[in-house]
Order: structure tokens, then sequence, then C-alpha cells
């Protein structure tokens, strides 16, 4: 049905209008005086027209600003090409799996993460450019990941699913945030009756509060799936306090249902 905004001149149908509504909204959250300020004095525009080419101008820098970052991102790339040709080298990462160590370079692993800079400042990583400094919570495949990313702030999903929980882990360990950021965004993606556990538990050990508020309300959903599974059992060993909290808030949740009736 057509909705009249101005009969009978105009007319829109009401998806359009809400949606032309929500993009002038939106536009005018995004620092509304540089975007529309050069409109809003302007007599000669009329005043129905300023949303939509303070919108259009919007787009226009939006545009401006992601090809500036492709080009920016292109030119940073040199790091990953280091680090997979082993470009001047001068530091190797042994894993906790006896599998060979992998060469990087200090200065870029100093400056990703201040835990590495303070292994490389002690003594024993200053003497020779061989030196070796060792994760053993890692193996060589999550090491490789782990380089990857600090290298190019990215990881293919595939490595990333493969190994989410152990780099969650060690993003916590050796204070790499943007990582920390990276893990827990995707693990709210893939949050599912097959994972929230293992995700909770992870939440738990990162304290990752935002995570673990999430993942218990999901458990909490959804407990009739989750509890009987035999996953359950397994996990209530070993996180008896997270067991405990999960029983809490799934009384909460109840209480406050039979309050709502």
């Amino acid at each position: 049905m057509p909705y009249n905004l101005r009969p009978p001149r105009n007319t829109i149908c009401v998806a359009c209008y809400e949606g032309a509504k929500s993009i002038i909204a939106m536009t005018n959250k995004t620092d509304d005086h540089k975007i529309s300020g050069k409109f809003s004095n302007d007599p000669s525009v009329p005043n129905s027209s300023k949303g939509f080419m303070s919108c259009l101008k919007w787009l226009k820098e939006m545009k401006k600003m992601e090809e500036e970052m492709n080009q920016k991102l292109g030119f940073l790339s040199g790091f990953k090409a280091a680090f997979r040709d082993q470009i001047h080298t001068d530091i190797l990462i042994k894993p906790g799996d006896d599998a060979p160590s992998i060469p990087a370079h200090r200065a870029l692993l100093a400056t990703r993460s201040n835990i590495f800079k303070n292994m490389l400042d002690s003594d024993g990583c200053k003497a020779a450019p061989n030196d070796t400094i060792t994760l053993p919570e890692l193996n060589h495949e999550e090491i490789e990941s782990l380089l990857e990313f600090l290298y190019s702030g990215d990881l293919a999903k595939e490595k990333l699913d493969k190994h989410l929980y152990s780099l969650s882990i060690a993003a916590d360990k050796y204070e790499i945030q943007f990582l920390q950021k990276f893990c827990e965004n995707r693990m709210l993606e893939i949050l599912s009756t097959n994972n929230a556990l293992d995700i909770l538990e992870i939440s738990d050990t990162t304290c990752n509060r935002n995570l673990k508020e999430t993942a218990l309300s999901y458990v909490v959903r959804n407990m009739e799936d989750i509890v009987f599974a035999a996953r359950f059992d397994v996990f209530a060993l070993k996180n008896p306090h997270l067991t405990v909290q999960i029983t809490r808030a799934s009384f909460l949740e109840i209480k406050n249902r039979r309050s709502d009736t």
C-alpha cells in the first residue's frame, strides 16, 4: 500500500519510507556537523533534500575511506610476506610439541605484545640472533596460526575455527587484545548448543565477561539440549563452579518467568 508523504504529489511505499528514515538517522549519528553542516545553512537546498544529500556525501566519504584502507592494508601486507619467506628473521619460536621451531622477527613480536617484549628484553634473548623463545602451551600449527595473525592482523576462518580456543587462551596470556576481540567475535558468531559449554569454559579461563554472560545465557535458554547431552557430564566434573553458576542462572530464569506470568 502506498504511503502518502505529501499528497497528492509524492507517494512512497512504507518499506521505502522506513528505509529512507533509517538511512538519514544513521548518517545523523555519524558526526552530523561534518556530514550535513555543509547543507544545513544553505537556503537554496530544500529541507526535504538535505537528508538525502547528506547520505550521498556520507556514502562517498565511506567509499573513499574504504579505498584508502585497502591501499594501507596492501602496503602493510609486506609483513606477512616477510614471515612467509622468512626474510631477515632473528628469533625462533619453539612449540611445546617438540616440532621444529618457527623463525620470526623480534621487533614485530615486541610491538604486538608487551609480554613478548618483556621476554625479548630479558638477558637470555639479547645475546645471539638465533635465540629461541618457547611457547609450551601451543603446538606447531597453533604457533603458525598465531604468528600469521600477528603479521597480517587476520586469519582464514578454517585456521581460526581449528585453533580458536587455543588462540583465545594465548591472546589472553600474552595480552594480545586485538586477537582476543577477534576470537571473541568469532565465538559469538558460531555459538550453538554443540559448543556453548566449550565457549563458556574458555570465557571463564580468559576472564572475558561479555563472552561469559552471553554463553551462560545461551546455555540457560537451551538447558534441555545441553544438560542432557553426554558432553555435560564431562564438563560438570571438570568445571563444578561453572555448573553451579548454570544451575543458579537457570533457577533465576525460571523465577523471572513465573513473576512475568
